[in-house]
């Protein structure tokens, strides 16, 4: 199993990477599956959906993973006392994934994660930030190799 950021991505090479690490699905863990400014439109619901379906790998929406607005919100208070952006930011604020954590992550089935992607491959956890110590999906994945004993590998851009 693997995790990506959509950041520091264009569409062509995020698409190289998870062939490369031949993923046959991807898991979106996103709240809001859109992301702001022209450089990252491809990153946005239906375009990615898109996309990924012509080059053969299966998408599913995990709204159940995903951060509340409060959540987010809690995080980004956090970014702004540090006076980093989201783009920028290198960790979790404490608080941010104490509370995913009990709110969110103690809550879900993560059973559906680790099943097999359909024809086999590998499945690909996907968030927005660059950085997987920097969004929740590292949590999601740390979960995942503690209690389920996945092999997990963070794909960033070359």
């Amino acid at each position: 199993m693997v995790t990506i950021g959509v950041y520091g991505f264009a569409v062509e090479s995020f698409l190289e990477r998870l062939r490369h690490a031949d993923v046959r699905l991807l898991l979106d863990v996103r709240q809001r599956r859109g992301v702001r400014g022209p450089e990252y439109a491809w990153a946005n619901a239906r375009r990615l959906q898109s996309a990924l379906a012509e080059a053969r790998i299966a998408y599913e929406h995990h709204f159940e993973l995903a951060p509340t607005t409060e959540l987010r919100r809690l995080q980004y208070a956090e970014d702004d006392r540090q006076g980093v952006g989201k783009r920028s930011r290198r960790e979790l604020a404490v608080a941010y994934t104490r509370r995913y954590t009990a709110e969110i992550l103690d809550r879900a089935d993560l059973t559906p994660i680790v099943a097999a992607p359909p024809g086999g491959g590998s499945a690909a956890l996907l968030c927005v930030e660059r950085d997987p110590e920097a969004c929740h999906r590292s949590l999601i994945a740390q979960r995942l190799v503690e209690r389920h004993h996945v092999t997990m590998e963070h794909l960033l851009p070359l």
